[in-house]
């Protein structure tokens, strides 16, 4: 069997009888060869000298209608000329090709070259496969993917296509077939499902909710690393649908292998050999973090028993924006209003679908149950990480975790952004840092390359404290917000040469002490804690300036 593509070798000298000098080679008009090293030239039917170590480079330039349809004989002739024996080699040809979206259009285009690489970029190349963490019930949930049925056909617009084209006679050769396998490695990552309907180029929509759930059966898994697979004969396509199990991690480039291979029997009790491998690559997409520039689509806050009246501010505002309001009430959040602590927003997007993300925090307090039992739903994925308890501070909750607006660094587009975590400061040996599972986590999914700060000198931990972004018309669209114990300083001095050094802050506040702007400015011991506090947020100034591509006039000093 000869798959259409590739190249078959004969090697001339193996297969030639003893006192063996001269040969030729007949073909059908639908074999191309070629002799290499390239012989002397002759006329095309005269022997040729059998000299050195001729190899036979055999190719055809479509699939057979039927089985053993073509040929190629090799004549070999001893000195004399007389023929002395006669080789045929009967050929059926067949095309196959399994395909993907390697070009990310959204569209599963046949044997592109680039389908067995990967490649980052809008000009790269490489398909997708999402890791299908929603969950199709609302009620008695589980992410989809711990499943390894298909429980909706709703669920298979979360797995990437990938289509198995084939094209030739109709049935193999006796002892031939098809198999789909994977690494052990990969099996871990991916899950492919196969539909049992036959399409011929269909309409991809139209045949997905045309079929039945009993008509996807597994085909690979942790379980099932090959698995035989059919030919269809003539010309056909076999859909199949992967699924994507994890995420990028420490442990894990993101990248998963596919595989599809033309075995060729041998003899009873000896395993089939595969003649022809054709290969697909999968990136699983990573999880990507928005920020808080982005106009805003749904609001989420905490009832707890003594914020009535924010609640009602907070309904109101968010109704006069035309968004939506989602209140996480006290049943649920157990007296834990941090619903900036428990979740970070983010979303996982392919050519075919996108959904956003939930990543719940490892600090697992009274909003532990929110983020799976609220928003895991139809089309909204779940993901977290769990740490050691003795491992998990107060850096781990999310007020520690943000990502920058899109930026351009020495010339490097990070267009996604990039995030931002508080740790310890690099020369400390027994400061607080966030966990090392959601490091780790972060850094795998490789489009929003985080940046380290130094957030452990506050009492809570959160780069949120010190610093933030909001939208901005002109320069790059945004400006660094950075808390500024200086700025607040200069205004108070302006307060005071201005005659108001009397005047009170806190003045009438329950359970509050008033203190008046000269009592601040006369302060030492205030005024060398705001010192450290300065010198704390200037190194992270630095930072943000060098990692971000920043100048001073894209930050903006709150006192």
């Amino acid at each position: 069997v000869y798959v259409v593509g590739s190249e078959l070798t004969l090697n001339l000298n193996r297969s030639a009888p003893p006192h063996s000098k001269f040969f030729s080679v007949k073909c059908t008009p639908s074999v191309h060869y070629s002799v290499t090293p390239p012989t002397q030239e002759t006329s095309h039917l005269s022997p040729v000298p059998l000299n050195g170590n001729p190899v036979l480079l055999i190719s055809m330039s479509r699939a057979s209608e039927y089985e053993n349809d073509s040929k190629l004989s090799v004549i070999y002739y001893e000195e004399s000329g007389a023929g002395i024996a006669k080789v045929v080699v009967h050929l059926t040809a067949v095309e196959i090709s399994l395909d993907v979206d390697a070009d990310r259009d959204g569209t599963v285009e046949k044997n592109n070259p680039h389908k067995g690489s990967w490649k980052w970029g809008p000009n790269g190349h490489g398909a997708i496969v999402l890791v299908n963490c929603d969950s199709e019930r609302s009620y008695w949930k589980e992410l989809d993917n711990v499943d390894d049925r298909i429980s909706k056909v709703s669920d298979l617009k979360d797995m990437s296509l990938m289509v198995l084209r084939t094209r030739g006679p109709a049935k193999l050769p006796e002892g031939y077939k098809l198999a789909m396998h994977i690494s052990q490695e990969d099996a871990k990552t991916v899950r492919v499902f196969q539909s049992k309907s036959v399409h011929k180029a269909t309409n991809f929509l139209q045949s997905l909710f045309s079929s039945f759930i009993k008509d996807y059966p597994l085909v690979l898994s942790r379980e099932v690393l090959s698995q035989e697979v059919p030919y269809l004969g003539g010309e056909g396509e076999l859909n199949f649908y992967v699924e994507g199990l994890r995420f990028p991690d420490k442990d894990f480039d993101g990248l998963v292998t596919i595989n599809l291979s033309l075995l060729e029997p041998i003899c009873d009790g000896i395993p089939e050999t595969p003649i022809f491998t054709d290969k697909v690559v999968f990136r699983v997409a990573p999880w990507i973090m928005t920020p808080n520039t982005l106009p805003p689509v749904e609001v989420f806050v905490c009832s707890t028993k003594d914020n009535y009246v924010f609640l009602e501010e907070m309904d109101n505002l968010v109704a006069e924006s035309g968004y939506k309001l989602n209140v996480c009430p006290q049943y649920m959040n157990r007296g834990d209003r941090w619903m900036q602590d428990e979740v970070e927003f983010g979303y996982i997007d392919s050519p075919h679908q996108s959904f956003p993300v939930v990543l719940d925090s490892p600090r697992n307090r009274g909003l532990d149950d929110f983020p799976y039992e609220v928003l895991l739903g139809p089309d909204f994925g779940y993901v977290t990480r769990v740490a050691k308890r003795k491992n998990v501070s107060s850096l781990d909750s999310f007020g520690n975790l943000e990502v920058s607006p899109p930026v351009t660094v020495n010339g490097k587009e990070y267009p996604l952004g990039r995030i931002i975590i508080g740790v310890a400061f690099p020369t400390t040996t027994r400061g607080r840092n966030m966990t090392e599972v959601v490091q780790e986590f972060l850094w795998a999914q490789k489009v929003q390359k985080p940046i380290a700060l130094f957030s452990d000198w506050l009492s809570v931990g959160h780069v949120d404290e010190f610093m933030t972004f909001v939208p901005a018309p002109d320069r790059k669209g945004f400006r660094l917000l950075l808390a500024s114990p200086d700025a607040a300083y200069k205004l108070f001095k302006g307060l005071q040469n201005d005659g108001h050094g009397d005047a009170k802050l806190f003045d009438g506040l329950k359970d509050e002490k008033p203190v008046t702007v000269d009592e601040i400015l006369h302060d030492e011991t205030l005024r060398s804690e705001n010192n450290y506090v300065q010198s704390c947020i200037d190194w992270n100034r630095d930072v943000l300036k060098r990692e971000l591509g920043l100048d001073e006039d894209d930050i903006i000093d709150l006192p």
